[in-house]
């Protein structure tokens, strides 16, 4: 599994608590927004309080989880990306979802081959806006520069994602993260 480069952003995979529940923005993005935002990407809120996908090395909240909108034409949409460019209907907002809570630990599939020594260390997000609008999926990895002691990145590693073909050291190895550079909380240097 994890010597295949088959990146799907990041995933929920649980919360402490046992919920992992989307947050729902209405008016979340804006009519015409000229990106697309994909199932998983990292999105972060605008100066208008509507969400962008966020860049590598941005701080941001959380993953993107679909929309739902009234297209240009009348035809009501539910989608799992958000498509480039899509003018709303006259009077109509775009409806977000997306994973906010930083306590949230998602998974993600590195660009490369990380250590079980990676636990606890940082690493910023790559390949942040790739992804296909025919799935609506992302495929953000996470960087295998790791930023060590006394250093601030995106993501904290904290384990591996428990699947079989998935191992430390593997080509593409699949880990659990939890957001480090938050726009929600407090960062925290690695340890």
């Amino acid at each position: 599994m994890s010597a295949t480069n088959a990146p799907f952003g990041l995933r929920p995979a649980y919360h402490p608590s046992g919920l992992d529940r989307a947050t729902v923005l209405v008016g979340g993005i804006p009519s015409g927004y000229a990106n697309q935002i994909l199932k998983g990407q990292p999105v972060k809120y605008n100066s208008s309080g509507q969400i962008v996908p966020a860049a590598a090395g941005d701080s941001f909240v959380g993953a993107f989880a679909g929309v739902e909108f009234t297209d240009s034409t009348g035809r009501y949409r539910v989608s799992n990306y958000w498509p480039a460019s899509q003018s709303l209907a006259t009077n109509t907002v775009a409806t977000a979802y997306f994973y906010s809570d930083p306590l949230i630990v998602y998974e993600i599939q590195a660009n490369g081959s990380l250590a079980q020594t990676a636990i606890g260390d940082q690493a910023d997000l790559t390949d942040v806006t790739d992804g296909s609008n025919v799935t609506g999926l992302s495929q953000a990895r996470l960087s295998t520069t790791l930023v060590g002691a006394g250093s601030s990145a995106q993501m904290r590693i904290v384990d591996i994602a428990p699947y079989p073909g998935n191992a430390w050291g593997d080509a593409f190895t699949i880990v659990r993260v939890t957001i480090n550079e938050s726009q929600v909380q407090a960062t925290v240097n690695a340890f």
